[in-house]
């Protein structure tokens, strides 16, 4: 029986890529300054890099899931030519009010539920409790939580400063923190 590895879940808008809200199209995707480096960090530490992410705009009906997945798709592609491999994107299409009936619910993958975490983890044989949760939105941190996560990190939203309490200002200062390199 092989050991089960550590994961990084990590949000997408804000935390890998700058909110601009509802970013659907590669052309509006901008990466947070400093998240690629973090991402190679990550993986040289061990960790198996997993994507969750809400993505309202869905249900909202300002993009569909083909444009989701080809973004994502294109993300992956991106990452893997500069050595990073994603080992799963989740997201979350749902929203209880949802202007297209078929999204409308209340879901167990919208964070702060714990859906997706615990789906990837499941799939890939991540042990939750040596895992961490990058996050810009308290519903992450308790997604994170919820899930049984070890460790459940609050970033500042597009790595700016904020008034907001959080725990780091982007993904490099948290790593430093943590003593990842």
């Amino acid at each position: 029986m092989s050991a089960r590895r550590p994961a990084a879940f990590l949000d997408r808008d804000g935390v890998i890529n700058i909110d601009h809200g509802y970013v659907s199209r590669w052309e509006d995707f901008t990466f947070v300054p400093g998240a690629v480096d973090g991402l190679r960090r990550l993986q040289a530490a061990g960790y198996a890099l997993v994507i969750v992410t809400n993505q309202s705009g869905v249900a909202r009906g300002y993009y569909d899931e083909a444009a989701v997945q080809h973004l994502h798709d294109t993300l992956r592609e991106h990452l893997a030519q500069q050595g990073i491999t994603l080992a799963a994107i989740e997201y979350c299409p749902h929203l209880p009010d949802a202007q297209l009936p078929r999204y409308a619910l209340d879901c167990d993958c919208r964070k702060p539920a714990p859906g997706m975490i615990l789906r990837s983890a499941q799939a890939l044989g991540v042990d939750l409790a040596g895992s961490l949760m990058f996050g810009d939105k308290p519903s992450d941190v308790e997604a994170g939580r919820a899930a049984g996560v070890g460790q459940c990190i609050l970033l500042a939203k597009n790595g700016q400063p904020t008034a907001s309490p959080v725990d780091y200002l982007d993904l490099p200062q948290a790593l430093d923190a943590l003593g990842i390199a």
